[in-house]
């Protein structure tokens, strides 16, 4: 628990890339496989159920310490965060613990963590907390805390994990993300094979489970510029639609899609079952997931209404029929093939979707173009057709891992956007936890004010403490953490659609709204209205 502690306090305490790699590569090559891969599983951020919630644990807190219910208030609004507020309040109770605790990090998680669910009572559940709290220091006691509510997280990305794994043990990049894509248990045997160099048998290596896919490759935003000197003729496009990227996976008799975020979706598209059983064994093919209707894509609010369900009802699957389309073929016969060149690819592709049923599976349509002014052109109609854009992709690239520049570009549409009204502000949390940063924006709906959007992001830090003061003095009302402002600033806010809602007083929803640009040249009169919001929806999927 120490050592882990300890790279959690240095991945997260520095902003320095180079950094954080060095960390991670010396803690995996000094540390034990047991605990070496209950540290990569939390890294990586793989679920975990949570077994106390945060109200218990402030709870237990309250009950043990000389600290009053307001005072303790006061200090989650400054930090906002109960596990992290604990763990200060009892710095100077615990100071004395700095090395009292030598339980490795895998026994933690294996043995003394678990016992939580075998408790009896309130009171069993107490004592054993704050046993673990008074053997540790208040780093330690701030991660267990993360830990029992399931909500650990560290300031390093998934990508950074792997830098640091793969220079502890010279293995490359993309074959650790291939070998850690999906789920695994935590285990040494798992570790063991996970870091076995490539081309070595490693007696006793775990074979990879049929369900596991492949890394994602994925586009990046097109360089105009750049892009106008290449050879067109190198080059085809495809629409890109607002879905879920998918992985369909046929091995071992099985079918398994995955999302790009790593969650198995087999269950919640029951209609593709029979159609994509009906494709040879061995292979996996990378595509889209959309509800379709006719000759375009519904809104995405569809897909929504499946996602996240234990049981889809049949009216669920007939009012928002599912639908693949096909993209790219990354294994064939169980060969891996991501390294022939996308025209091969696509080739055998087609070939096996000749037989398919095009109600439930169909190959992407490419997309004609001889130059940057016919590119363009098809980027302006693709919301006419229901897509958000264009992925360009090098005829000769193989299918890579991550974002690599120069071989896929996304050239996506503008964003919609309305001037909409500061009307609420809230505090952030974590970091920005004593800084209003999350705000709710209004249009007008005659001569009030209705809240449509939510949006936390798209402000640089200058304009945040600025924003941050105004708040502070122009506050109206306080709805617990929420602050009513007075109507006085219009922002720009983008976003890539909007739909119909019943939901919410406004009417309507929009997907991924953010701050575009702060409009200080403009009076809230001038401020748009649910009507402007409403006539969006001709042009939104």
């Amino acid at each position: 628990m120490q050592r882990f502690t300890r790279l959690f306090q240095q991945v997260d305490s520095t902003t320095s890339t180079n950094e954080k790699i060095r960390a991670l590569q010396q803690y995996f090559q000094e540390e034990t496989p047991a605990n070496a891969v209950w540290a990569l599983y939390l890294l990586l951020g793989k679920p975990r159920k949570r077994l106390i919630t945060s109200r218990i644990l402030r709870e237990v807190f309250l009950q043990v310490s000389d600290v009053p219910e307001w005072l303790f208030a006061d200090c989650y609004a400054h930090v906002g965060d109960s596990a992290e507020v604990i763990a200060l309040l009892l710095t100077d109770v615990l100071s004395a613990n700095e090395s009292k605790s030598e339980i490795p990090l895998h026994q933690w998680m294996e043995e003394i963590i678990p016992k939580v669910k075998l408790v009896k009572s309130e009171e069993e559940l107490k004592e054993q907390v704050v046993s673990w709290w008074f053997s540790l220091n208040s780093v330690e006691v701030f991660v267990l805390n993360k830990l029992l509510t399931g909500a650990f997280r560290v300031g390093v990305s998934t990508k950074l994990v792997i830098k640091g794994l793969a220079a502890a043990y010279g293995i490359s990049e993309p074959v650790l993300t291939h070998r850690l894509m999906g789920d695994f248990e935590p285990t040494v045997e798992f570790y063991t094979s996970l870091i076995r160099q490539e081309g070595d048998p490693a007696r006793g290596a775990i074979a990879p489970a049929p369900s596991q896919p492949y890394p994602f490759f994925l586009a990046s935003p097109l360089e105009e510029d750049r892009f106008a000197t290449e050879d067109f003729s190198r080059w085809l496009a495809e629409w890109k639609w607002d879905g879920i990227r998918a992985q369909v996976i046929r091995r071992a008799g099985q079918l398994f899609i995955w999302s790009r975020g790593e969650d198995l979706i087999t269950a919640q598209f029951p209609e593709l079952e029979p159609c994509l059983m009906a494709l040879p064994d061995g292979l996996v093919l990378d595509g889209e997931i959309l509800c379709w209707a006719g000759d375009r894509p519904m809104n995405f609010n569809a897909l929504q209404k499946r996602l996240g369900r234990k049981k889809l009802t049949a009216k669920i699957l007939q009012e928002n029929p599912a639908h693949l389309i096909a993209y790219d073929l990354l294994e064939h016969n169980g060969e891996d093939i991501r390294e022939h060149p996308l025209s091969d690819r696509r080739q055998r592709l087609t070939q096996l979707l000749n037989t398919a049923d095009p109600g439930y599976i169909t190959l992407s349509k490419t997309v004609r173009f001889d130059s940057m002014a016919e590119l363009r052109s098809h980027r302006e109609h693709s919301r006419e057709l229901g897509a958000e854009g264009l992925v360009i992709k090098a005829i000769a690239s193989p299918y890579l891992v991550g974002r690599k520049r120069g071989y896929w570009w996304k050239y996506k549409v503008d964003p919609m956007s309305l001037d909409a009204v500061l009307i609420y502000a809230q505090a952030g949390s974590g970091k920005r936890a004593n800084l209003f940063t999350d705000y709710t924006f209004a249009l007008w709906q005659g001569e009030d004010l209705v809240p449509f959007a939510k949006a936390y992001s798209g402000l640089d830090n200058k304009e945040i403490d600025e924003l941050d003061k105004w708040i502070r003095r122009h506050t109206i009302e306080k709805f617990g953490p929420v602050r009513s402002v007075e109507p006085v600033h219009v922002f720009e806010i983008g976003f890539e659609g909007i739909s119909k809602s019943n939901r919410h007083k406004s009417g309507i929803s929009v997907r991924f709204p953010r701050i575009l640009r702060w409009r200080k040249d403009k009076p809230i009169i001038e401020a748009d209205t649910i009507d402007s919001a409403l006539k969006l929806l001709t042009v939104s999927p």
